[in-house]
């Protein structure tokens, strides 16, 4: 744990170097939310070797977040068919799907 400024590149990257000066080596995946200082300071830090991943729970609420209520009962099932699919395949399928059963919705701002 460390006080940081703002999830900012800076704070995020003296972390990653602590936890290197630590031992540890370049994570194969990384996950988080959409804290850009993050992604930066792990790519510096790490060289580009770890995978980066965006956390589901974020995605999902920054996704149901853009549609109107009344849909958020269909739309979070088909999201989680999304990260659930067994192969790479199956996920761009379902993506698919989402995005034809939810293209003609007005988006929130």
């Amino acid at each position: 744990m460390a006080d940081g400024y703002r999830e900012s590149t800076d704070s995020w990257a003296e972390v990653l170097r602590d936890l290197l000066d630590r031992g540890l080596k370049a994570p194969e995946l990384a996950t988080g939310d959409g804290a850009l200082g993050f992604w930066a300071a792990l790519r510096d830090v790490f060289d580009g070797k770890a995978r980066e991943q965006r956390c589901w729970v974020h995605k999902t609420a920054n996704v149901l977040d853009t549609l109107p209520k009344r849909l958020h009962g269909e739309a979070k099932p088909a999201i989680h068919r999304i990260y659930n699919s067994e192969t790479r395949s199956d996920a761009i399928d379902q993506v698919q799907v989402f995005a034809d059963t939810f293209k003609t919705i007005p988006r929130r701002p």
